[in-house]
């Protein structure tokens, strides 16, 4: 009796815990990074957020430049500057990263995608001025160190990786993609890492260009979370960037999302275990209502072991090894993808079936309430966990830089937690009849075919005997002569519909005449 009265009080415990979780993540509101926001004279906006549970400090910086600021026949152009910022400046003409990880640095990285560029790195709190001369030495005392030795060099290293990266088993499906789904010329048509001709006819005047063009104050916002107060962090930011030319004012492209219409198939082959199919849709850009409901369908369709594609394609029917659907949101436009591999020797056609009848029932039903209730929970949960950080991808400093460059403030978040928090079901299925049952790409990648040799050899050891050559048959001949004279042979072949005919002449070179 005892015992049962205990499991009955620990279940009851249990439940008001989850309770107690669950009411904490429906309150949206409650979920807030505290900053301040100010800009200096030369046009940087710097963001400070304080959080003194550890001695550490992130610093995270935001160019407001990537791949969709290039041109057709010069694209790579980003990533390769990435790069280069990695290689030293006038007043620390050495490698960026040996300073910072004397010090215990982590974190230490540059991302380059098609809207953004940025550098971030954790540092110990005592070591927030080196980070802080460390990237303001780069961003206004660069292009004194930038010859071509260091150009090529960086080249090399981005085509390397580059390479790399098409050595991936279906890596190809990237690039095609990228060149398939939007029209020619649109921003995102090319791939960030860029051509391998485009990347060779990159010069040196045209990498200057482009810092002078990108890299001013005035396009880039920095984020400072951690172990520092306010007032000694803008006397820092002020101290340290303050003197750097604003640059240029950059144009903004405006919003392209380029909704495909019917569908579009290609089929291609690779060096890869097993086929896989893609289907992607282009969709709204980053900030958007509908953005944001399609990132929560691709949550109903594949988070999980419970999620509506795992369960009938892995789990119950067993034609697929894995399947995700996901939203890649940009800053002028986004795509929604989804993505199967087959099991072995499972037709892609079987795969495909099976994906299409479950968005079908998505588009007529939508998602259930529990499906809300979970999706709603995971998209909170995750961005709780993501700012127990102050750095690296999710984490505070991300958030509130992200937010000001697309959304022109850095508590532009919460209006997504909010529209999370109150989105209905109505709106989910809205959101994928408008954008999901029309204008679809699809691609499938299927292994090479398995060619394999006999195992049996022919005798080698000797030339092979020809034999007796066989009897050549001609056509009888039928013979004439015209009234004129001309002789006619006629040869009879009826194999093909064609009639030949050669004229010749008792005369040649031979019957001219000396001079004539």
């Amino acid at each position: 009796m005892n015992h049962l009265k205990s499991q009955k009080i620990a279940l009851n415990i249990i439940v008001a815990l989850c309770y107690l979780f669950f009411a904490g993540l429906s309150r949206a509101g409650d979920i807030d990074i505290p900053y301040t926001k100010f800009v200096l004279d030369n046009g940087l906006r710097v963001i400070i957020h304080e959080d003194h549970k550890a001695p550490i400090v992130a610093v995270n910086i935001w160019y407001h430049v990537g791949s969709k600021n290039e041109n057709p026949g010069r694209t790579g152009f980003a990533h390769l500057f990435e790069h280069l910022m990695f290689n030293g400046s006038e007043n620390h003409n050495d490698d960026y990263f040996f300073p910072l990880e004397r010090v215990g640095a982590t974190d230490l990285n540059g991302t380059t995608n098609e809207d953004r560029t940025n550098y971030f790195q954790n540092v110990p709190a005592n070591a927030v001025d080196l980070a802080l001369w460390m990237e303001s030495d780069r961003m206004g005392y660069l292009l004194g160190v930038v010859d071509q030795e260091r150009l090529d060099e960086q080249r090399g290293v981005v085509q390397n990786e580059k390479r790399q990266g098409e050595n991936q088993p279906y890596s190809l499906s990237y690039e095609m993609i990228t060149e398939n789904t939007f029209p020619k010329g649109h921003p995102y048509s090319w791939t960030v890492i860029g051509s391998m001709d485009d990347l060779d006819a990159a010069s040196l005047e045209d990498v200057q260009e482009w810092f002078k063009a990108y890299y001013g104050t005035a396009n880039a916002v920095i984020s400072i979370a951690g172990d520092i107060d306010t007032e000694t962090a803008k006397a820092k930011a002020e101290k340290y960037f303050g003197s750097i030319p604003a640059g240029p004012p950059v144009a903004r492209h405006d919003v392209w999302i380029a909704k495909m219409e019917g569908m579009h198939r290609q089929v291609a082959q690779d060096r890869v275990p097993l086929p896989r199919l893609y289907k992607v849709w282009n969709i709204p850009q980053w900030g958007s209502a509908d953005a944001d409901y399609l990132n929560l369908v691709s949550d109903v369709l594949s988070v999980g072991k419970n999620s509506r594609l795992y369960k009938r394609l892995v789990y119950e029917d067993q034609i697929a090894t894995s399947v995700s659907a996901y939203v890649d949101l940009r800053e002028i436009a986004g795509q929604f993808t989804i993505v199967a591999t087959a099991q072995q020797g499972v037709d892609l056609e079987d795969v495909e079936k099976a994906i299409d009848e479950e968005l079908e029932t998505f588009l007529k039903k939508g998602p259930s309430r529990s499906e809300m209730d979970r999706i709603k929970t995971q998209y909170r949960a995750g961005f709780i966990r993501g700012i127990e950080r102050i750095g690296g991808f999710g984490g505070k400093s991300d958030i509130l830089a992200r937010n000001e460059v697309y959304g022109g403030r850095p508590d532009h978040y919460k209006t997504t937690l909010d529209r999370v928090a109150n989105a209905r079901a109505k709106d989910l299925k809205g959101a994928a009849n408008r954008w999901l049952s029309d204008g679809v790409y699809i691609l499938e990648i299927h292994p090479f075919p398995a060619y394999s040799a006999s195992s049996e050899d022919a005798d080698r050891s000797t030339l092979p005997d020809v034999g007796d050559f066989p009897n050549l048959r001609f056509p009888d001949l039928e013979k004439t002569t015209l009234s004129n004279g001309m002789k006619v042979i006629l040869a009879e072949r009826h194999d093909i519909p064609v009639v030949d005919f050669n004229w010749l002449f008792d005369a040649g070179y031979a019957a001219d005449q000396f001079g004539l």
